[in-house]
């Protein structure tokens, strides 16, 4: 997922190869079946137990008093094994108005031998595991019928440093979330359309660099934007579609230009980029692209995603993303479903790449929900 940790000297056919560079990448990665059969797309759509990756802001939208998820994807298994996300996720309202809600997600892969001071894998054995961790709780709240919001704090260690000398990363982060969910009539049928608006993951640097503290790393700050309209067409059946759009905020790498010398390109890459405060960052990435507002342009993902629901039993999901070549090109089609019973859903997502040789083809998401307010009611009747 946004694998943009190398250095943007290559080029592609329409231009020049420059992903945003950034740390902690598993934070860009969907960890949810529903959203991942829907082209990655989540801001907007209707709320469920996995909106606080998404927009926390959802979250007092919500039929259920309470309800948890698990989610796991095994993820590139294209290039190697062993590479696997795993997020919970859960909620509570409070009252009718309010919601708390946390998560904990988990990005580990597998085994790796410990590197010397060179970078030579030793021959002692010994292997340890690298991994990336989040740990984060939110609060929401509805201002009006119609319009919510939630905040989120974010605990974050980073531990993916392939030596016995490198030390873990830590870094603490914030979402501030919107979410409007209105009605209007078609007909004789009542729509819904909803918007959401999320800053996901505004927080401190990570320095992932042992012993070079002005070379720590952004966080994949993230600005969505998204519309999601619903349209019943009995009582049994309904079919929901959206739009979203999204930009990691951090600052463009400075490119090492032709005939500069590698001392005065780390001075200029300090001076440019690693002095930059996050927040400064963040606004600074709308408007630092060398090739000026078309790139900035390119630097916007799209989703699309589509939802068919029949009685809130049986769901049909499919979507498309789309990435600019010279930003990532990871571009592809999901499809997927979803199964729900009174107290658990079973949701399942596969992608599709559009282009040869993407690591993403054939990811396949799981995720199986809890509603907790459906269990108790169940365990009651039992006793009875």
């Amino acid at each position: 997922m946004a694998c943009a940790t190398a250095s943007a000297q290559g080029t592609v056919a329409q231009g020049l190869f420059n992903p945003e560079v950034y740390g902690v990448t598993s934070l860009a990665i969907a960890p949810d079946a529903r959203a991942g059969s829907m082209g990655d797309m989540g801001v907007a759509t209707d709320a469920d137990a996995n909106s606080q990756y998404w927009n926390c802001a959802k979250y007092p939208w919500n039929v259920a008093r309470a309800g948890v998820s698990a989610s796991y994807t095994p993820w590139l298994r294209k290039i190697v094994s062993g590479i696997n996300l795993a997020n919970v996720s859960g909620f509570y309202r409070i009252g009718e108005y309010s919601a708390v809600s946390a998560s904990l997600r988990y990005f580990g892969i597998g085994d790796v031998g410990v590197a010397d001071g060179n970078g030579n894998v030793t021959d002692d054995g010994f292997t340890f595991r690298p991994y990336e961790l989040a740990i984060d709780v939110a609060y929401s709240r509805m201002l009006t019928r119609t319009f919510s919001m939630g905040v989120a704090l974010r605990f974050i260690l980073s531990n993916m440093n392939y030596s016995a000398e490198a030390t873990s990363g830590k870094a603490f982060a914030a979402d501030i979330t919107m979410y409007r969910q209105g009605y209007f009539m078609i007909g004789s049928r009542e729509c819904s359309m909803s918007w959401g608006l999320s800053i996901n993951n505004l927080g401190s640097k990570i320095n992932m660099n042992a012993g070079q503290d002005n070379r720590a790393d952004f966080l994949p700050s993230t600005l969505r934007l998204g519309l999601n309209m619903t349209v019943p067409f009995n009582q049994y059946n309904r079919l929901s579609f959206g739009v979203e759009a999204y930009k990691i905020c951090v600052p463009t790498r400075p490119v090492k230009k032709e005939g500069e010398s590698e001392e005065d390109y780390n001075i200029r890459l300090n001076e440019e980029y690693y002095s930059v405060s996050s927040i400064g960052g963040f606004f600074k990435s709308f408007g630092d692209a060398p090739g000026g507002f078309g790139e900035e342009f390119k630097e916007i993902r799209w989703s699309f995603g589509a939802e068919y629901n029949y009685n809130d039993r049986f769901m049909l999901r499919t979507g498309y993303h789309y990435e600019a070549p010279t930003k990532g090109n990871r571009q592809y089609f999901t499809v997927g479903g979803g199964f729900h019973m009174s107290v658990f859903t079973v949701d399942a997502a596969y992608c599709i790449a559009t282009n040869p040789g993407n690591p993403l083809d054939q990811t396949m998401r799981f995720t199986l929900g809890f509603d907790l307010d459906g269990m108790k009611d169940l365990f009651s009747r039992k006793r009875r």
